[in-house]
């Protein structure tokens, strides 16, 4: 089947997510959201924690509002966000770690020449922080989640601008994804999506490609996945 211009079998670029697929750190925003929703006066659900993951801090503070029956002004939401960035700038700065694989992935998708881009729902003086951890010299262009106009994952925007700013076709690059939220982003921009879930299952669909781990992602697999990703195009 004929798919959209690759280099030599390879995607176009490669379009890294952030938390939960670079970095073991959703279980670190558990700690910060999991307090204001206790100063708020009522536990985390879990089910409103699973709906935040992939989201803009923002958009998490509007849930965990809503799921303690708080309603908030502006001006909460605000502060709330101030509060969470806080203590998330703690946590970023002294206890964040790869997902298995990740650093040999990193290296792996560097080493074949090809475009990469950071494309995180994270605000960029979070972001900063972790790249310290992670390495910037990986990454062509970062995408951050305060710099779409407020159009975050689910919508396809992030992955656009990266795909933008990298001068290639979005549907002619490997997203890697580990959330419902941001596979939803990558496949709606016309990438195929690279899943490997961290803290909820992800299930099959068009154009993802489900994996363990980052464990053995090197320049053979990544051709294995676009020609997996491409089955299901309409030619």
């Amino acid at each position: 089947m004929t798919g959209p211009s690759t280099v030599d079998g390879l995607p176009a670029a490669v379009l890294w997510d952030m938390d939960g697929t670079l970095l073991d750190s959703e279980k670190l925003w558990d700690i910060p959201l999991g307090e204001f929703s206790r100063k708020l006066g009522a536990p985390l659900a879990e089910s409103t924690r699973t709906a935040m993951i992939g989201s803009n801090v923002p958009t998490s503070m509007r849930l965990l509002y809503a799921g303690a029956g708080v309603v908030p002004t502006d001006d909460d939401i605000t502060a709330a966000v101030d509060w969470v960035r806080a203590r998330m700038l703690e946590l970023f700065e002294t206890r964040l770690v790869f997902r298995p694989g990740a650093p040999e992935a990193l290296r792996a998708v560097r080493a074949t020449g090809l475009p990469v881009a950071l494309v995180t729902s994270t605000e960029r003086v979070l972001t900063e922080v972790a790249l310290d951890t992670i390495g910037r010299h990986h990454f062509d262009v970062i995408v951050c989640g305060d710099e779409v106009d407020g159009r975050n994952k689910p919508l396809p925007d992030p992955y656009l601008r990266a795909a933008e700013l990298l001068g290639v076709d979005p549907t002619a690059c490997l997203a890697v994804e580990d959330s419902l939220t941001g596979t939803a982003a990558a496949v709606a921009a016309g990438c195929t999506v690279l899943v490997v879930p961290c803290e909820v299952d992800v299930e099959p669909g068009p154009r993802r490609v489900l994996r363990d781990s980052l464990v053995g992602l090197d320049e053979a697999l990544l051709r294995d996945l676009v020609t997996a990703g491409w089955q299901d195009r309409v030619p």
